[in-house]
C-alpha cells in the first residue's frame, strides 16, 4: 500500500508540474490574455478537470510554486535552530527567495504578472495568504509571548521586504536596509526579547 501510495503521489506531481510547465510556456509564447484553460489541458493532453484538480483557476498556473514559498517562510520560523533569532531566519530566507525569483529565467515571467492585472490581483491576494500563515506560524513560536496583532504586523512587513527587494535594483542591499527596521519593531513588540536585552545591559543605579 505504501509503494501503490508513494507511486501515485509521484504520478499527481508529474501531472502537475507538466500543466505548470505547459502553461507557463504558452502564455509567454501567446500572451497570457491569449491562452485559455482548454488551450492548456489540451496542450498537456489532460481533460479540464484534471487541469482544476490541481489548479483553481487560471492564474494559479503561473504562481504554481506559491504552496512552496509559504512552505519555506514557515519553515524559517518553525525549523530554526533552538537559539537562533526570528528576524535574521527570516532575512536568510527571504534573501534565497528573493535570489531565486530575480534570476534572469524568472523575467519574462514578472513581466506578464506586471502586465496583467489579473496576475497582480491574484499576486496582492496570494502575498496576503502567506502573510497570514507566517502570522501564525510567529505567533505560535513557543520561545517568546506577543499579541496576534503584532504577529501579522511583523509578518505583513516581512512579505513586504520581499516585494520591495524583488523590484530593487540592488536586492541584497534593499534587504539589509529593510530588516534592521523589521527588527526594530519586533524588539517593540516582543517584551521578552526586550527584557531579556535589557536585563543583561547595566542597570540604573538606586
Amino acid at each position: 500500500m505504501t509503494v501503490q501510495s508513494g507511486r501515485r503521489e509521484r504520478k499527481k506531481a508529474a501531472t502537475r508540474q507538466k500543466i505548470a510547465d505547459t502553461a507557463l510556456r504558452l502564455f509567454l509564447e501567446h500572451g497570457y490574455d491569449a491562452v485559455g484553460i482548454r488551450d492548456v489541458a489540451a496542450e498537456a493532453d489532460v481533460a479540464v478537470t484534471t487541469l482544476f484538480s490541481h489548479f483553481a483557476s487560471k492564474e494559479a498556473l503561473v504562481f504554481e510554486q506559491e504552496e512552496d514559498f509559504e512552505r519555506r517562510l514557515t519553515q524559517a520560523v518553525t525549523g530554526r535552530a533552538p537559539q537562533e533569532p526570528l528576524i535574521p531566519a527570516l532575512r536568510r530566507e527571504i534573501l534565497a527567495l528573493v535570489r531565486h525569483c530575480t534570476a534572469d529565467s524568472a523575467a519574462p515571467i514578472w513581466r506578464m504578472i506586471d502586465a496583467s492585472p489579473a496576475l497582480r490581483r491574484y499576486d496582492e491576494s496570494i502575498r496576503l495568504r502567506h502573510a497570514d500563515a507566517l502570522a501564525t506560524a510567529i505567533a505560535a513560536d513557543p520561545d517568546r509571548t506577543r499579541s496576534e496583532t503584532a504577529a501579522r504586523t511583523i509578518a505583513r512587513f516581512v512579505i513586504d521586504a520581499y516585494s520591495l527587494a524583488r523590484e530593487a535594483a540592488d536586492p541584497e542591499a534593499a534587504l539589509d536596509e529593510i530588516f534592521p527596521m523589521i527588527e526594530a519593531a519586533w524588539q517593540v513588540t516582543c517584551p521578552s526579547a526586550s527584557g531579556r536585552r535589557d536585563s543583561e545591559g547595566p542597570q540604573p543605579r538606586a
